[in-house]
């Protein structure tokens, strides 16, 4: 997938639910892999052209796995991009896997890193974050939160954290996790492998292997679920007929 179509979905999505207004300061935030580093090539192409004047300033949030090289997504905002990056220290895997030592640790960690992540951004003077989730996660998000808490929920496109001041866009909803896929590999973009323990033995991951079979199974399922969360009344998403055309 060329860049250009990424962009058509990150501009809909932008323009859809108003994630931009001039004068913002957006943090991207960078795990170094595929979904955060397409977000970041897309926002940085979008400054060139987007009728509002913004800003953007990549961080990581280092989890302290001691085996994290940081040093291509490095090159990448200094010298490609010339964007400022900061990266964020922390001891969060000591916290959660020696101390603690959670059997399940995705939870917390996730709250640990938000919090890092949110600091980090408020001090550089961001007024909004960019995180890299796209439809799949959306969908993946409604299915846990079905099977694991019986309700018919899932992140918002954007969201304002008012203890923060500080607001959440989510610029590549639109994307399939394929089109991810196909733009990282024809565009040869270094990803970061993650080196969490944990990381493809999770409950996200069990939900994403039975979204992959179900829409095997059933052609286009996956657009029939994106399409009832937008239809559904849930809280931060407007109805459909209200969007931007």
């Amino acid at each position: 997938m060329r860049l250009q179509q990424v962009l058509s979905y990150v501009r809909k999505a932008v323009d859809d639910y108003h994630m931009i207004e001039e004068g913002d300061k957006i943090a991207v935030g960078i795990s170094g892999g595929k979904d955060s580093l397409t977000l970041l090539y897309a926002l940085h192409a979008l400054r060139r052209f987007y009728p509002k004047h913004f800003d953007i300033h990549a961080v990581t949030v280092d989890l302290g796995f001691g085996n994290l090289d940081l040093s291509r997504i490095e090159a990448i905002c200094s010298q490609e991009l010339q964007i400022p990056y900061t990266i964020v220290k922390t001891d969060i895997a000591n916290i959660i896997f020696e101390q603690r030592k959670e059997s399940n640790p995705c939870s917390l960690c996730a709250k640990m890193r938000k919090g890092a992540l949110n600091e980090a951004i408020k001090k550089e003077g961001c007024n909004k974050v960019a995180y890299a989730h796209h439809k799949d996660d959306v969908v993946e998000t409604m299915l846990m939160s079905l099977i694991y808490e019986g309700r018919f929920h899932t992140f918002s496109p954007v969201t304002y954290l008012d203890r923060m001041d500080l607001t959440v866009v989510r610029p590549l909803m639109y994307m399939n996790e394929a089109d991810v896929i196909g733009f990282v590999n024809k565009n040869q973009v270094p990803v970061v492998k993650s080196p969490c323990p944990a990381d493809g033995y999770t409950k996200r991951e069990y939900v994403k292997q039975l979204l992959k079979k179900l829409n095997q199974e059933n052609p286009g399922v996956k657009e029939r679920m994106f399409t009832a969360i937008q239809d559904g009344n849930m809280t931060g998403w407007p109805p459909p007929d209200t969007l931007r055309r």
